[in-house]
């Protein structure tokens, strides 16, 4: 960069000294300070990648949530009870991918007071949210809601299935507690990548809440196996997992290690539907 301003500084001594319009130093001094310019502008110019599902900004908050009894490695953490809910794991990636986008229960937009971005907020800005009782826990009545126009998440979005619902409740009957566990606990098996027990179930607590139904964020709808293979296989889904800020799911924690090796291995023997 010193060189380039002291380049520029040599030209405008020779265009003080020589301000005739039909010389051929003032047609120098035009050529060459044209010329400076450019080489600052492309040198200080970065190469920008276009990010995955460009139409969605990177969320704010890049830093992960606090994963109590969690971690990635495999020897870190506690092993997954097949019968425990867990916040972390299955609870909260639920409640950002379907209740937390724009305009609703986020840190910015806190419809109606109501925060669902962590554990804390959901604790203290949900009312009895601790009551098994519909009519009193504020989570469970807006879900269980019948009338569109009034349940979580609102139409045009798909209301929660059946299974969402009952995880919550059971989270809920289990203590509210803010647990966590290590699904790579004792090993990682980077091997182990078939559509049906690892992907799909992935895709489906990780990113259907935004990417599908008739209004998907993006535009970008992965409410399918096809719909997901493309995005897989023209290196989009893993490149906006993978990466270490602004990743996705928007606003959660990023994969550990061991499931983005998982998924890589998936898409590098050509995302099978197995």
């Amino acid at each position: 960069m010193f060189t380039v301003y002291k380049t520029i500084q040599d030209i405008f001594a020779v265009f003080n000294a020589e301000q005739n319009p039909d010389s051929p130093m003032y047609r120098h001094f035009i050529f060459a300070f044209f010329s400076v310019l450019l080489t600052v502008a492309m040198s200080t110019t970065s190469c920008k990648h276009d990010p995955f599902f460009s139409e969605l900004p990177d969320p704010a908050d890049t830093t992960a949530p606090p994963d109590p009894g969690g971690g990635g490695g495999t020897s870190t953490g506690v092993a997954c009870d097949p019968d425990t809910v867990y916040f972390q794991n299955d609870v909260l990636p639920l409640l950002v991918s379907r209740c937390s986008e724009s305009g609703c229960h986020n840190e910015t937009s806190a419809e109606e007071g109501i925060i669902l971005t962590s554990y804390e907020r959901v604790k203290s800005t949900v009312k009895n949210i601790t009551s098994t009782d519909p009519d009193k826990n504020e989570l469970l009545e807006v879900i269980l809601e019948t009338d569109p126009d009034d349940r979580m998440p609102p139409a045009p979005r798909a209301a929660m299935s059946a299974a969402e619902i009952q995880l919550i409740r059971t989270w809920i009957q289990q203590g509210t507690k803010n647990n966590g566990c290590n699904p790579n606990y004792g090993g990682c098996d980077s091997t182990a990548f078939s559509w049906t027990s690892f992907v799909q179930p992935l895709i489906k607590s990780k990113c259907q809440g935004c990417h599908s139904g008739p209004s998907p964020q993006g535009a970008v709808n992965l409410g399918t196996y096809a719909a997901v293979k493309v995005q897989a296989l023209n290196g989009k889904l893993y490149g906006s997992v993978s990466k270490s800020t602004g990743f996705m799911p928007k606003g959660g924690a990023r994969l550990d290690d061991c499931t983005l090796r998982r998924l890589k291995s998936w898409i590098d023997a050509g995302a099978p539907e197995n």
